[in-house]
Parts: C-alpha cells; structure tokens; sequence
C-alpha cells in the first residue's frame, strides 16, 4: 500500500458529510408527502416526491459504502479486540443516549398529533415500559442506522480482518465487471427478498435491507483496500455517470410516471434496473468524489466533527418544528424552508457551543473526549484516528 493510501482520505471525509447533510434534507421532505413519517403538514405534495424517489435510491447505500471504508482505515491500527472495544464505546453509548434523550420527544409529539393527551412526564413512563412502537412508545426510529451498522462491523469482523489481511490487489477486475458484478448482486437480493419483505427499520425482519446494506458495506471495506479498484471508479466515472442517468430516465419514464415498464419486462426485471441503477450512482459519486473532493480544508475539519451528533439530534428537531408548523396556513415552500433552517442552525448552535465544549457530552454524542496535558487544557487532534474519528463508519 502506498504511502498515499495511508493517508486520511478528504474525499470520504466529504462524501460523509454531504450524505449525512441530505438526510436534513430527505427527513424535512418526509414531512410534506403522502409516505408514511411521523409528523404530516396539513397539505401534501406530490411535486416533493419525485426528487425525493431519486434520492431514495441510493442515500442510505452511499452512507453505509463510507461506512464499510471507514472500517477498513479503522481496522489498521487496532487488533481485533481493541476495534470491537472501540465500535461499543463509539456506536452502542451514543445509540443508548439517543434512544433515552432523544428519540422520545419524536414519539412523544407523534402521540399528540395523533389525540393522545398526557404531560411528557407521564408519555415517559409509558416510554420506560420498554413496548415496541408502533404499538408501544419504545423506539430508535431514525437511530436505526446506529444498531445496524454495530451488528454489521461486529459480525463480519472475521472476513473484514481476512480481507485486510490477505491485502488483495484486485488487478484481474476489469470495468464491467466494477459495473456489472455488483448490479447483478444487489438485484438477487432485490428481486428474491424485497416482495417477501418490506423496510422496518426493526431489524429482525428487515431481511431485504440487510442484504442490500451488509453487500454495501462490505464493497466499500473491499473498494477502499485496492488502489486498483479505486483508480478504476476513478476512470469510470463518466461512464458510471452516463449509465446512471439512462437507468434513471427509464424507471421515471417506464416504471415511476407509468406502467408501461412493468407489461413489458415484469417486477423481476424491475429489480434488477433498480439495482444496477443504485449502483451506478455510488460509483460515479465515489468516482468524482476521489478526482475532485481530495482536499484538505479547515471547515472540513469542524464539519467532521460534527456529523455524527448532527445526526442523532436533526430528526427530533426536524419533528419538533413540524409539529407546531403543521396546521400552519403557510406555503409548502415557506414550512419547508423554515424547518430546514431552523434545523441546521438548532443542531449547529447546540453541538458548535454545547455538546462539543462539555467533556462530559462528547462521548454520549459520539465525540471522544477532549485529553488534558498536565498544565493546561489543549485538545489533541491525533493524525492516527484517519477516517475512524470521523465518527460512525
């Protein structure tokens, strides 16, 4: 590996703060349309959906393709036992904090808009009985990510520690088969498990997600340990790009805006367009990212910092501003601007000022505590930590 490769990877460091600030954007979305979320405006928009289907397709995959890069950088430093440590310390407390602190004022508002009426007090109560929602008041909701991605890293550990090990070049993968081989993956899985089983978000029974996610994750551990691999997306990315844009065109002409697709070609084949679809845009986003986005910037450095608790705090703000927006007699465009902004600045002030100057709740929220020398207060910033102290990966 070079000496480049050991390098911290700005181009991921960007990657993830770009997909994590789309979830602002996608969450703010979900209050305005007609699929199921836990607050709802007054008026739904149609118009909304369509950017939103497009995101849809591949947000969720580009977070857990970091994720899995993540890992790999993570691994290089610690052994096995000191990385599944370091997963519990880093993922399972700042999971346990949100699902005390933060998510109940989301179920809690959710309640009320449904009639419900009782003081927060007595919500948590019903909270503590620990029932799972939706019938009970106990959940993760958008945490969801935080138990996935623990359970992934722990339980592929093995294979992940293989691959590293065995430090493959790739040299005999060629484009197509960086194109094809992982669309026609993907579509198995989509095609066999997506009808039998829906999204949950529970785990248990997310079968279809799993697949889709833990093949995700594991292509971004094994992209990122092949200089290879990467010069190839690199090379690729037009041509990803250009496939991306026709699949895109033909689900929203064919399939989306009509049903001309499915009486020709059936779901199966569906699938299988969606898949590779999906993947066409990682490549070609991961492809631009490592020709433009390999910069070394100061705000990027703050920014890093602040995805992950940005994460866990922005859905409860995002719902607490829907709730008192939502029998507004405002624009769909006037709510929605103002949720957005007010969700950006809310979660800047309080971790900017708040969560990150307080030792105390640095870790709860996924920051690692600031060290003391021994006569006066400096915050270290270890160059070792690379992708892992990014956060969630």
């Amino acid at each position: 590996m070079t000496t480049q490769m050991r390098l911290r990877r700005y181009e991921l460091d960007w990657l993830r703060v770009i997909a994590f600030a789309l979830l602002v954007f996608f969450h703010t979305g979900m209050f305005f349309v007609s699929w199921d979320w836990h607050i709802k405006n007054n008026v739904i928009s149609e118009a909304i959906e369509w950017p939103m289907i497009f995101l849809s397709q591949w947000r969720m995959s580009l977070i857990f393709l970091i994720s899995g890069a993540g890992v790999y950088y993570a691994m290089g430093y610690k052994s096995p036992k000191m990385f599944v440590r370091d997963r519990l310390k880093r993922i399972l407390i700042p999971l346990v904090a949100g699902i005390i602190f933060v998510v109940p004022p989301q179920v809690f508002l959710e309640r009320l808009a449904e009639g419900t009426e009782f003081g927060y007090f007595e919500f948590y109560l019903t909270f503590l009985k620990f029932e799972p929602y939706p019938n009970g008041n106990f959940s993760w909701h958008h945490l969801w990510f935080l138990v996935y991605i623990l359970v992934y890293s722990l339980c592929f550990l093995p294979l992940l520690h293989q691959i590293r090990q065995k430090n493959f070049s790739f040299n005999w993968v060629s484009s197509w088969m960086i194109i094809l081989l992982p669309g026609l993956w993907l579509g198995i899985g989509e095609s066999w498990l997506r009808p039998l089983f829906p999204t949950t978000g529970a785990f248990i029974d997310d079968w279809a997600n799993h697949f889709l996610y833990i093949s995700i994750f594991v292509l971004g551990f094994v992209l990122i340990s092949s200089e290879h691999l990467q010069q190839k997306i690199q090379r690729l990315r037009w041509y990803s790009l250009g496939v991306a844009l026709l699949l895109i065109t033909i689900l929203y002409s064919q399939f989306w805006l009509s049903n001309k697709g499915f009486v020709l070609v059936g779901e199966v084949v569906y699938r299988y367009i969606v898949s590779l679809n999906r993947w066409c845009w990682l490549i070609a986003i991961v492809g631009f990212a490592i020709q433009h986005l390999n910069k070394k910037s100061r705000s990027l450095k703050v920014l890093n910092e602040m995805v992950y608790p940005f994460y866990i705090f922005h859905q409860t703000v995002i719902v607490i501003l829907a709730y008192y927006l939502k029998d507004m007699p405002w624009s769909l465009g006037g709510k929605f601007s103002i949720i957005l902004v007010g969700t950006f600045a809310t979660c800047y002030v309080l971790i900017r000022y708040l969560i990150m100057r307080v030792n105390m709740l640095r870790l709860p929220f996924g920051l690692k505590p600031y060290q003391k020398q021994k006569n006066r207060n400096v915050v270290l910033q270890s160059e070792k930590q690379v992708l892992q102290d990014s956060g969630i990966s």
